[in-house]
């Protein structure tokens, strides 16, 4: 009788090492890479470089008020840069986006004026207004299947006529009535255009609106499903319709944030100055989306941060006010602001590429 012969061990390919077929996914990505891969990397870095330029040419920018002072031009645009990058990052445009504020203000201004109501009411029927017309870019939008350029240019210009037209109808003028003596005028003002004290530093509500719009959009885009629906329809709608995203109702949602966005400025608009001139907002449009692409948004959709949107906001702020504090000719700030969009966009566009070189 033979004695068994031992179990041999598992065979192992000589040119394989055990463990080899490790998912990739389960693979730790070195702290370079991603930080090489993040959006608003660009941004920050350009948002450094003015901070230290307008550092050393202006003597009066460091001080607590001018920054506070930069804060605020800097919420007055991240307010709206922030719902437009979601839009971007969607794969679209809204050139109605500053038209709109201006609606809102009216409506809430005329409604409450006219119908002598609680001003709170108006604020109300401004909400109800402003996401119907959010919602009617969306629907157009996926109905026509129109380029989102021509829906929104077309609603531009009808807000821009409405907002002249309903103004003088009602007013007899091109701006609207005072109401800082009707009720809830005082409660409206602080929640919407009030000045906080942190420090001995005054800073307005905007920059608290800002701040939490950046936080609820960043949750949105990195934790739920929204947040890749939106980048799925940025990145190839045909594709993401194919895997079951509901392309028409996250596009017809990302306008209605923008509408939100319109809205809130709208009421810091209007309770601000407790009048509105019927023309203001028209061109600041373009102001957010160069906001937003300055924040690393790509202009054919599919990838951005929203805190990106936020920084390149802060970059606008910084610019518009440390030309002011540099005694500068105010003038220059139109070539300072498209020099800052093609720099950053040549940036972002080279992060980019390092990025996805290293992975």
């Amino acid at each position: 009788m033979t004695a068994a012969a031992p179990a041999s061990a598992p065979e192992t390919a000589p040119d394989r090492k055990p463990g080899a077929q490790t998912d990739e996914r389960l693979l730790k990505t070195s702290p370079v890479k991603r930080l090489l891969g993040r959006p608003e990397l660009g941004s920050v870095v350009g948002a450094l470089a003015v901070f230290l330029f307008f550092s050393i040419v202006a003597d009066s920018f460091l001080r607590a008020a001018s920054l506070s002072t930069v804060l605020y031009a800097a919420s007055t645009i991240g307010i709206m840069a922030v719902p437009v990058a979601l839009l971007m990052i969607g794969g679209e445009f809204d050139l109605s986006a500053g038209a709109l504020v201006t609606s809102s203000a009216l409506v809430s201004s005329m409604f409450s004026y006219r119908m002598t109501a609680d001003v709170w009411v108006g604020v109300g029927v401004s909400l109800l207004v402003t996401l119907g017309i959010g919602a009617f870019n969306g629907i157009m939008l996926t109905r026509t299947r129109l380029p989102s350029f021509i829906v929104t240019l077309g609603t531009f210009l009808m807000l821009a006529g409405l907002n002249l037209g309903f103004t003088k109808l009602i007013s007899g003028t091109v701006s609207t009535k005072s109401i800082s003596d009707m009720d809830g005028f005082s409660s409206a003002r602080a929640v919407f255009a009030s000045t906080l004290n942190a420090g001995g530093v005054s800073v307005k509500i905007t920059v608290l609106w800002w701040f939490a719009l950046v936080a609820l959009a960043s949750w949105i885009l990195l934790r739920t499903r929204a947040g890749n629906w939106i980048f799925a329809v940025g990145g190839n709608k045909d594709a993401a319709r194919a895997l079951g995203v509901p392309v028409a109702r996250t596009r017809t949602g990302l306008y209605m944030g923008v509408a939100l966005g319109a809205w809130i400025s709208g009421q810091h608009l209007l309770f601000s100055y407790d009048a509105v001139q019927s023309g203001e907002g028209v061109g600041n449009e373009l102001i957010y989306i160069i906001a937003a692409v300055i924040g690393g948004c790509l202009i054919t959709g599919g990838y951005g941060s929203a805190v990106g949107s936020a920084v390149g906001a802060f970059i606008f702020g910084m610019t518009s006010k440390g030309i002011v504090f540099a005694q500068w000719n105010p003038d220059w700030f139109k070539f300072f602001l498209g020099a800052m969009l093609l720099l950053a966009t040549l940036l972002n566009a080279w992060v980019r590429k390092r990025a996805e070189a290293t992975t």
